[in-house]
């Protein structure tokens, strides 16, 4: 259909309104939503809840109760407190299993340094899990 611009009367307005052009854009537009709808839900499937540390007052331990610490420090290594020896990881184990057989286990506490891999604190609670020690403590830095 062609488009006239001419009017009867110079004092009238144009009346029509060509459209088309905003059509085209507007299912262009939809389109591209279309397309990089589905990207932005891919990346956005697995929702992380970081954790936060508050200041919380402490709780207060059983009458009876001792603790043993492991510490693993920036460059890996396994100790065993109270006496803070260097251990291996099987001799983590042996020491978990004597611990286990206590009347009563004690509370292990874990002290991780932060620039160590995951893989060698995952690697401790693995041993604590094997040996059936279940009263664990994992102390943060609070945030400030």
């Amino acid at each position: 259909m062609a488009r006239t611009f001419r009017r009867q009367r110079q004092s009238h307005p144009i009346a029509e309104l060509n459209v088309t052009n905003l059509i085209d854009l507007g299912f262009t537009l939809l389109v591209i939503f279309m397309i990089t709808t589905p990207l932005i839900d891919k990346e956005q499937t697995m929702r992380v809840n970081l954790p936060t540390v508050a200041k919380a007052e402490p709780t207060r331990p059983e009458p009876g109760d001792h603790f043993v610490t492991v510490t693993i420090d920036a460059g890996g290594a396994y100790y065993l407190s109270p006496a803070a020896t260097p251990v291996s990881l099987s001799e983590l184990h042996t020491r978990f299993l004597a611990f286990a057989a206590e009347p009563k286990p004690p509370v292990v506490t874990v002290r991780c340094d932060a620039s160590v891999p995951f893989q060698k604190y995952a690697a401790v609670l693995n041993e604590l899990m094997r040996a059936g020690l279940t009263r664990i403590s994992l102390p943060t830095k609070p945030n400030e």
